[in-house]
C-alpha cells in the first residue's frame, strides 16, 4: 500500500513545492506515495470564510478555531484512520530520525500545519493531535516544517532511495554525524584528497571514517555524542 500523507494548511498552493522534485518527485509519479493539500478554510462557515478568533482570556494575536479544524480533520482523516495526525507546533515533540523511520514504516500522515498563536486545546485533546517541532525557534506557520519531515520521511520508503548502504552510513543513522567525502579533482585549490580515502585498503578508510565521524560528532553535536556513547 502506498504512503499516503494528508496536509490541512491555509496556504495548499505552497505543496507540493520541493517534495515533487528529484527522487521524492518520481516516487510520487511511480505511485510509492502520495501527497494532497486540504484548504482549511473550505470548512469555514460563514461568508468570510474565518478560521481564527481572538485568544479566551486576552492576549495577541488569533487561535484556530476547533469546529472549523476538526471539520477538515474529520474530513481527510475519519475515525478508523491509522495514521497519525500531526501538529506542527513549537512546543511539541523533536521530530528526529527515529520519527521519521515508524511513519515510513506505516500508511502515511496526516500533517496540520497552524498559523497565528497557535489551535485551540480542545480540538488538539478531541481528535488526539500530536505536536512535532522541527527545531527551538519560531516560523510563520508549519508549512515548511511539514515539509521538512516529510522529505525525511518519503526518501525512507522502499525503492525511493537508490542505495540503501547510502542511507545507512548517513548522520543520526548509526547515531554519528556523518563523516567527510571528497571526490575529484584530487587537489583542489592545493588541498588534496586525504590520502588514506584513496589508499584502497577498505579497513583503513572505514576506520578513519568512523573516527572522523566520532570527532564531528563530539565536537558539533555534544547532546548526540553522550547518547552514543550510552549505547
Amino acid at each position: 500500500m502506498a504512503f499516503k500523507a494528508d496536509i490541512i494548511t491555509l496556504f495548499p498552493d505552497l505543496f507540493p513545492g520541493p517534495l515533487g522534485a528529484s527522487i521524492l518527485g518520481r516516487a510520487a509519479e511511480k505511485g510509492t506515495w502520495s501527497l494532497k493539500a486540504t484548504q482549511l478554510r473550505d470548512f469555514a462557515t460563514d461568508k468570510h470564510k474565518k478560521v481564527d478568533d481572538t485568544p479566551a482570556g486576552g492576549g495577541p494575536g488569533l487561535v484556530l478555531k476547533p469546529d472549523i479544524l476538526a471539520k477538515a480533520i474529520d474530513h481527510i482523516s475519519p475515525e478508523n484512520d491509522p495514521r497519525p495526525r500531526i501538529l506542527m507546533s513549537a512546543r511539541g515533540k523533536p521530530f528526529d530520525q527515529q520519527m521519521a523511520r515508524d511513519w515510513a514504516a506505516g500508511p502515511g500522515v496526516v500533517i496540520i500545519c497552524g498559523r497565528f498563536e497557535g489551535v485551540d486545546q480542545r480540538v488538539i485533546d478531541k481528535r488526539n493531535l500530536t505536536e512535532v517541532s522541527v527545531g527551538d525557534f519560531v516560523l510563520c506557520g508549519g508549512e515548511v516544517a511539514a515539509m521538512t519531515m516529510l522529505e525525511a520521511t518519503v526518501r525512507l520508503l522502499p525503492g525511493v532511495m537508490g542505495s540503501a548502504e547510502s542511507e545507512a552510513d548517513e548522520s543520526f543513522e548509526n547515531g554519528l554525524l556523518e563523516y567527510p567525502q571528497y571526490t575529484r579533482p584530487a587537489e583542489f585549490e592545493g588541498e588534496p584528497i586525504p590520502e588514506i580515502v584513496t589508499s584502497g585498503d577498505h579497513k583503513k578508510v572505514n576506520k578513519w571514517r568512523q573516527e572522523q565521524s566520532e570527532q564531528l560528532t563530539k565536537q558539533n553535536r555534544p547532546d548526540l555524542w553522550d547518547k552514543y556513547k550510552k549505547t
